[in-house]
């Protein structure tokens, strides 16, 4: 997997760097407040973000000062939370140790990152050609998927589960701040 890791994964390591740090600094403005969030309220959450993506998309501008780029930033933190709930559970007293928040952080980002080289692998890194339009509609496809195994409690017969998910939210979230890093057009 050597060159995945010097194509793939340098990029993807600096976007994720930056979505942490913002974490890191939302954190230190509001604790952690998410914490009393049920999965299925960050799931909505994130298809919030994704809804205005593909608004701004389809209208080509924006009248909030954040653009595209800034949700997609949300998507990948919010996605974190939502595999953090997932394996913690919600709480109605949010933790305050930055500590804790941030090793939950790293723990979860570093099972997408282990799942994006191995799907690097074998997918040739096909992201790479495809329009952040289409990043955006797989991630509302995911969101859909996830609102529908929430409506049946979690039951599954044959497909992954909401942790698998949101693990391809927070990718295809990060392989979008890479395409729209390298100059790639995000309202295409």
């Amino acid at each position: 997997m050597e060159p995945l890791q010097k194509s793939g994964a340098l990029p993807y390591d600096t976007v994720l760097k930056e979505c942490r740090e913002l974490f890191r600094k939302k954190f230190d403005d509001y604790g952690a407040s998410w914490r009393v969030m049920r999965p299925a309220s960050i799931t909505d959450q994130i298809f919030i973000k994704a809804q205005r993506i593909r608004s701004i998309q389809e209208k080509g501008e924006h009248l909030v000062a954040e653009g595209i780029r800034c949700e997609f930033v949300a998507i990948v933190n919010y996605g974190i939370m939502g595999l953090v709930q997932l394996s913690e559970g919600y709480t109605s007293d949010p933790e305050t140790d930055r500590d804790k928040m941030m090793t939950w952080y790293d723990e979860y980002a570093g099972r997408a990152r282990k799942l994006m080289l191995l799907k690097n692998h074998d997918y040739g890194e096909a992201w790479r050609a495809m329009r952040i339009s289409s990043l955006t509609d797989i991630i509302l496809q995911k969101i859909f998927r996830t609102k529908q195994i929430e409506d049946n409690r979690g039951k599954v017969s044959v497909s992954e589960g909401i942790d698998a998910n949101y693990l391809d939210m927070v990718n295809y979230a990060l392989f979008a701040l890479i395409r729209i890093d390298e100059g790639e057009d995000e309202m295409k």
